[in-house]
């Protein structure tokens, strides 16, 4: 690394921002914000260290688990650290030690020194070193959430502050002694509890409502007052859905009540925690299932098998309960619930499910009349602390002969000795939280399930296998197994889904392919109940090169915008859930992108189930607006879907009838691919306002201002011939793409004064209801896609272009996308697009070794043959040498060609003149100019993590 880089950096810190900085070796404040957390920079440095020291004096194991995750991968690649940690205040439990020892390539060291108490983080880069000191500890809270402050340094080994810490390092090293088997027992000897871990008996007072269902119980009550009588409640898995129905029928306070689930053990449960809220005579609750017939019980618990019977409902009145909750009301659109529904008219049904969307399409927000009470979700219910934080690591499934595990593995592979003491080393290696495993696996065959508990239970890991062959006693009997320490796991295929209440379980194991988000959400959601002592869960998942792997990341953030782009950015740079944390070691990682890469997220099919899924829950066709503000589809995917002109192509494809003419078809097409995407709201406000007639120039220019909008003539120029269609007079396949769009401007503007609509446009938002919905449609939608960007400039740092977008936002007159390719030299600007990772080394743009160097330059070619001597070079380069270069640049870079046709902006660069020299590349070696290009803003690590520098 050049010296000055570093002497740059730390002059940027230091001294004054007028120095070029560096992301990596910038000084920093590291914080806990919306942004980054400390955590998130701590794994930087140590997934691009050849070595680190931590001296460190409080350790949790909640923070372990992500640590492992990172060390497995540097284990790969030889790279191995040091902590030296303490015994102070008994802080760090015994199991945080005995943890610690599983991570083969990290030395653990015990201060021998009173009142040890450093936070400090060294990581070693070879030509530098990086430190990190302040007030975070290695604890969940300090590095993920906690107002702390830390402060980043960099420094050469010369340097007299690496010298101050080296030598401080080597003197509490002196003082130090290894991490031993011996030490730990005998710590462990006179270690004591935290005296939060109490006994359930002790923790366990009256039951009084959250403050989640206080929301929705109010939000219930609001509904029964406008005379609604169905309500349905979205509520996560752990979130105290069957207390919340509890409260809610204790406020209804009805004559009498009837509880409908699938399953009498739920109906058993679900009775006594009812009887605890709301009270009352032991003889007022009762069953109606199989074997118990509680005819005259005030509160009956069924279970549906049972009351759907014809010969049970013929027995009762229709009017026999006035209020009834169906639990898992996801199900109630099965025959055997529909019987009961048509059967009884109780004075208010209420629905109560973690999962409303059904695989099966089935409208189960119809059956409750599209009253939706209440909903909270797995992210909601994590930030409000009413679950037990987890840890999720994605790791590779066991290789077969060089393969991984595929959904065609055969059962031999399956559950070969290997995989088994693969899958068991794994499970140790990252742990759980208490003094024993309870784990509940998923596995993907019955027979598998079944092999696995005997080789587990072979291997001094007992367990048992639990299929739907086995009776509800004996799935009664193994839960109760696990509960009390006499096994450690329960295997199953796909059994424990729902229903099933197993508080204690400290290890979520997914063994399988994941077919579908819903499911994986309702496997997740199984640890995630809180539970005495239970800080967290470890959630571990055995990722085979499956088909579905592109699934996972959706489904852990519950994202449901069919978007690859995002879809890659969950899996590169994983998000935490308030203190839960998303892992994936490197080659998991890669195989979830192969997936995805293979993927087509927006398919037809794709778009019509969360059309219908949307649908479902508003009781209307959904628009783009709805699908933006529902967390639903990203909008953007409808219009770069390539199938689909406009939005309303779509809906007539889902049955709805539009009645739209020809022209009107093509402006709405216009809109879509065109000005949808609010990466420049000129047009979309001009558009907002001609909705209501002729608007003045002056009017638009003085809006753009209160708005902090940039506005020139070259802009004003601009929005005019993107409006006029004159910016698409070009060649489009056969055509001119402005005729695909109508061929006649949509605004009038001849006398430079006053916009209006033109005239057919006009005649159709009076006179068609259709045009006009989509029409305003789309302008709404791009105004809300608008706001995640920053007008005051042409581009906004680190959000993504396509090379017609930037030919707009440059106010250039005509879209010269198709012959830009890498970059074009106008009169003041220079665009520059570059993929940053070549797929083939055959590849035209592979001959270039565009490659950053520290996060702030890198070198970068002309086309061939340049040379310096070329019109184009010298138009480039003019006044640069000066230091007033006449031309901008402007840097776009991508991935890789896979990630589509957009490039991320990085900022204004500038050329290094000194660099700029005429080489020869390619196998042909032919000339061109290479020069180095400096960013204007250092990347972030987040972006550099993204591109994988």
């Amino acid at each position: 690394m050049d010296s000055l880089v570093l002497q740059d950096a730390i002059l940027n810190g230091l001294i004054s921002n007028q120095y070029q900085g560096n992301t990596l070796l910038d000084p920093q404040l590291l914080t806990n914000n919306q942004s980054a957390t400390i955590w998130q920079t701590l794994r930087q440095e140590l997934l691009s260290c050849k070595s680190f020291t931590w001296s460190v004096a409080f350790i949790t194991l909640d923070m372990l688990v992500p640590f492992k995750a990172v060390m497995a991968d540097l284990a790969r690649i030889g790279i191995s650290g040091t902590i030296i940690t303490s015994d102070y205040l008994n802080f760090n439990q015994p199991a945080v030690f005995e943890e610690l020892q599983k991570i083969p390539n990290l030395t653990v060291e015990i201060a021998d020194i009173s009142g040890f108490h450093t936070k400090g983080y060294l990581f070693d880069h070879g030509e530098y070193q990086t430190v990190i000191v302040g007030s975070a500890n290695f604890t969940r809270s300090a590095l993920l959430v906690n107002k702390e402050w830390n402060l980043k340094l960099s420094s050469r080994q010369e340097g007299s502050l690496f010298q101050q810490i080296t030598t401080e390092l080597n003197a509490v090293k002196q003082e130090s002694n290894p991490l031993t088997s011996e030490w730990l027992a005998k710590y462990r000897m006179n270690w004591q509890p935290p005296e939060t871990n109490l006994p359930r008996s002790k923790r366990l007072g009256k039951v009084q409502p959250n403050a989640m269902q206080k929301a929705a119980l109010e939000q219930l009550e609001d509904l029964v007052k406008k005379g609604a009588n169905k309500g349905l409640v979205v509520l996560a898995t752990g979130t105290g859905k069957t207390y919340l129905g509890a409260f809610a029928v204790k406020k209804y306070q009805p004559r009498r009540f009837l509880y409908i689930v699938h399953r009498e053990q739920i109906a058993r449960k679900s009775l006594a925690s009812f009887q605890r809220v709301i009270g009352g005579r032991q003889a007022d609750y009762g069953l109606l299932t199989g074997n118990r017939h509680d005819w005259n019980a005030k509160y009956l618990f069924a279970t549906v098998q049972t009351l759907s019977q014809q010969s049970i409902l013929d027995s009762l009145k229709p009017t026999e309960f006035d209020y009834i909750l169906i639990d898992e009301a996801h199900r109630a659109a099965a025959p055997s619930y529909q019987r009961v529904l048509n059967h009884f008219t109780p004075r208010f049904w209420l629905g109560m499910t973690a999962t409303p969307e059904r695989m099966d399409s089935q409208d189960v927000f119809k059956l409750f009349d599209y009253h939706l009470a209440y909903e909270i979700r797995l992210k909601d219910a994590l930030a409000a602390k009413m679950l037990a934080p987890f840890h999720y690591v994605g790791v590779t499934d066991y290789e077969v002969d060089g393969e991984v595990i595929t959904e065609t593995a055969k059962l031999s592979q399956l559950v070969a000795s290997k995989r088994v003491k693969y899958i068991l080393d794994q499970l140790d290696y990252y742990g759980y939280c208490g003094n024993q495993a309870r784990g509940l696996v998923f596995c993907s065959r019955q027979a598998e399930a079944k092999e696995l508990a005997a080789l587990f239970s072979a291997s001094h890991h007992p367990a048992i296998a639990l299929t739907n062959q086995n009776s509800s006693q004996e799935r009664l009997n193994a839960v109760k197994q696990l509960e009390a320490g006499k096994i450690e796991y329960i295997i199953t295929v796909d059994l424990f889904n729902e229903g099933v209440d197993i508080p204690s379980l400290n290890q979520i194991v997914m063994m399988r392919n994941t077919q579908s988000p819903i499911v994986f959400t309702q496997q997740l959601g199984r640890g995630l109940r809180k539970y005495p002592g239970k800080e967290f869960v470890t959630v571990i998942d055995f990722i085979g090169n499956y088909q579905h792997n592109y699934m996972i990341p959706m489904a852990l953030n519950q994202d449901n915008s069919r978007s690859k782009d995002r879809a890659r950015r969950e899996v590169k740079l994983p998000a935490n859930l308030d203190v839960s944390t998303i892992n994936f070691t490197k080659v998991a990682e890669e195989q979830i992108l192969a997936s995805l890469d293979k993927i087509k997220l927006d398919s037809m099919k794709e778009l019509r189930q969360a059309y219908h899924e949307l649908a479902a829950q508003l009781g209307r066709p959904p628009l783009l607006n709805d699908f933006y503000h529902y967390g639903s589809v990203d909008p953007l995917v409808f219009a770069q879907n390539t199938q689909l002109k406009h939005y309303g192509e779509f809906l007539e494809k889902m049955g709805v009838d539009l009645k739209l003419t020809d022209y009107e078809r093509q402006v709405l097409n216009f809109l879509t691919k065109e000005i949808l995407n609010g990466k420049r709201p000129h047009e979309l406000i001009l558009l907002q306002h001609l909705l209501h007639g002729p608007y003045s120039i002056d009017a638009f220019k003085a809006e753009l201002m209160r708005q902090n909008i940039r506005v020139s003539p070259e802009v004003l120029q601009s929005v005019d011939d993107i409006l006029s269609l004159r910016f698409f007079n070009v060649k489009a396949g056969k055509k001119l793409r402005k005729d695909q769009y109508g061929g006649e401007p949509l605004v009038d503007h001849q006398d430079l004064l006053t916009y209006q609509l033109n005239s057919r446009i006009s005649a159709g938002l009076k006179s068609h209801d259709d045009f006009k919905r989509l029409f305003v449609d789309i302008l709404t939608t791009g105004r809300e896609i608008a706001k995640q960007y920053d007008f005051k400039q042409a581009f906004t740092l680190y959000q993504q272009y396509d090379r017609k977008d930037v030919c707009r936002l440059l106010n250039w007159p005509l879209d010269v996308s198709a012959p830009l390719y890498g970059y074009r030299v106008a009169e003041d600007v220079c665009p520059i697009f570059i993929t940053y990772q070549k797929d083939s080394a055959e590849k035209r743009n592979a001959i270039y070794n565009n490659q950053f160097q520290d996060g702030r330059s890198l070198r970068w070619y002309t086309r061939t043959p340049r040379h310096l001597s070329s019109d184009e070079v010298q138009r480039l380069l003019a006044g640069v040498k000066a230091g007033k270069p006449q031309v901008k640049l402007h840097l776009f870079v991508k991935q890789s060609d896979a990630v589509g046709k957009e490039f991320y902006y990085l900022g204004p660069a500038h050329i290094q003149a000194e660099t700029v020299k005429e080489e020869l590349v390619g196998p042909k070696k032919k000339p061109t100019v290479g020069m180095n290009l400096v960013l204007e803003h250092p990347l972030t690590t987040a972006m550099m993590n993204l591109l994988e520098m």
